[in-house]
């Protein structure tokens, strides 16, 4: 039984705006978004109602199949919907859709997302954009099984600061299949963990070049030993290590000399083929993301 909020539940015995939109005044436009499909698992339709004057959504309902996420998630962005303008609502994120809920077991992402291609289809239509102009549906097929691009399975990476293969296979079932795309679903993690890294670096050189040292002052600012070990700890015991657990692994903090970090895997991830990418993309992006950019991980 997956943990479900009770939003979640709440949402699901008693989902809001179910149906379709049958009536509409002068100057008002109705206008519907449909992804997924039944032989996938969900499919969610969403109607809009948008007063063309003040560009407005009056209302919003849905038509969903699939589990408890899926009609929960179709069933609070409704009610998110209501009263927009269409370029706000056109930002609103599946993180946001998930945050109304008070959250989705990470292996029901996809719903939230689902609700949020949904909407893009939906304002597209009413913007009179062909869907398939998208730039989600531009890019090199990855996974056949249920038609996703490198570049959807990018802009979701990117949008959720995923790290793993599996986290992908949660967010938009890509990898969920035969399982064949997931080294290319590998590669597409490394590519945009190396541009996080490039970012880190260029945000570090910018904020030398804008803050020379002072008397006072070095650049970056840093922490002090005690500070810098304290709050690596924290960050190893409260967000890398309950990700590993999920897999069967486990690390623990060996030294810490400067910026350069030393762990021990342990457990699955001590023989794991992919320990590499662990190191990488688990481990060094979150300590550099949480701690300091200069940081660098190696396993001893």
């Amino acid at each position: 039984m997956w943990d479900y909020t009770d939003k979640v539940m709440e949402h699901f015995h008693n989902p809001r705006n179910q149906g379709a939109i049958t009536d509409k005044q002068e100057g008002e436009k109705v206008v519907t978004g449909e992804v997924g499909s039944i032989a996938c698992g969900d499919a969610l339709k969403l109607h809009l109602k948008i007063d063309e004057a003040t560009q407005t959504i009056q209302d919003a309902r849905f038509q969903t199949f699939g589990c408890a996420s899926a009609i929960a998630s179709s069933s609070a962005l409704t009610e998110l919907l209501k009263g927009r303008k269409v370029e706000e609502a056109l930002k609103l994120t599946n993180k946001e859709i998930a945050a109304s809920l008070g959250g989705l077991p990470e292996e029901k992402m996809h719903c939230s997302v689902m609700g949020q291609e949904a909407l893009e289809a939906a304002i597209y239509t009413y913007q009179g954009i062909p869907l398939d102009t998208h730039d989600d549906e531009e890019g090199n097929l990855i996974c056949r099984c249920f038609g996703i691009t490198d570049t959807k399975i990018k802009r979701v990476i990117r949008d959720n600061n995923l790290i793993s293969a599996e986290q992908v296979t949660n967010y938009v079932k890509a990898g969920g299949g035969c399982s064949s795309c997931l080294a290319d679903i590998d590669d597409i993690l490394f590519e945009i963990a190396a541009e996080r890294e490039k970012g880190v670096e260029v945000a570090t050189q910018v904020w030398t070049e804008t803050n020379p040292p002072t008397a006072t002052q070095t650049a970056p600012p840093t922490l002090t030993n005690l500070q810098k070990i304290t709050l690596i700890q924290k960050v190893i015991n409260d967000d890398i290590r309950p990700i590993l657990a999920e897999d069967g692994g486990d690390l623990e903090l060996f030294d810490i000399d400067g910026d350069l970090v030393k762990v021990q895997l342990k457990g699955a991830c001590s023989g794991c083929a992919s320990s590499t990418e662990t190191l990488k993309l688990a481990i060094e992006a979150t300590l550099k993301d949480l701690v300091s950019p200069l940081l660098r991980v190696e396993s001893v």
